[in-house]
């Protein structure tokens, strides 16, 4: 099945997907943030995405991408960044991800083309449930920061 083969792939060359998302983050104008986030840091979170593609696409684990991601807005906002560029950020590892998926070449009857859409899909949903978790939990954070804050926001 192509949509294996495509999620195998993209596992095998997780660490070029995060080297290249890496140097787009911290060259980017949008995500000033990341310009001083040591590569360590920054590898971590976008290598687990790449290299565990398959278990977050197939298993379908909501309270783990919730986890994940709530612990991914926590500590980001710990460090200062705003939320708009840590969902920046998760676009743009999105969009590395559909970059590689249409150059990979594979893909060369209909039933291929639509098993690519069909993992488009999946990985959509997956990080559709991403910045859900990722915006709700830094939300909650700051809330948690400054009470008076989320008072006004409610009225």
């Amino acid at each position: 099945m192509l949509a294996v083969r495509l999620i195998q792939m993209i596992e095998d060359h997780a660490e070029a997907l995060t080297e290249g998302l890496i140097k787009d983050l911290r060259n980017n104008p949008r995500t000033p943030h990341y310009h001083h986030l040591t590569f360590a840091e920054i590898h971590y979170r976008t290598y687990s995405v790449y290299r565990n593609l398959s278990r977050w696409v197939s298993e379908r684990n909501e309270e783990l991408i919730a986890a994940n991601y709530a612990d991914l807005a926590i500590h980001r906002y710990k460090e200062g960044v705003p939320l708009e560029e840590i969902v920046f950020a998760l676009i743009s590892t999105k969009n590395h991800l559909y970059a590689y998926i249409q150059s990979s070449g594979l893909m060369d009857s209909a039933m291929e083309l639509h098993q690519e859409r069909e993992l488009r899909r999946l990985i959509g949903n997956f990080f559709d449930k991403a910045y859900f978790y990722t915006v709700s939990a830094y939300e909650h954070q700051a809330a948690l920061d400054n009470p008076g804050r989320a008072m006004k926001a409610a009225a």
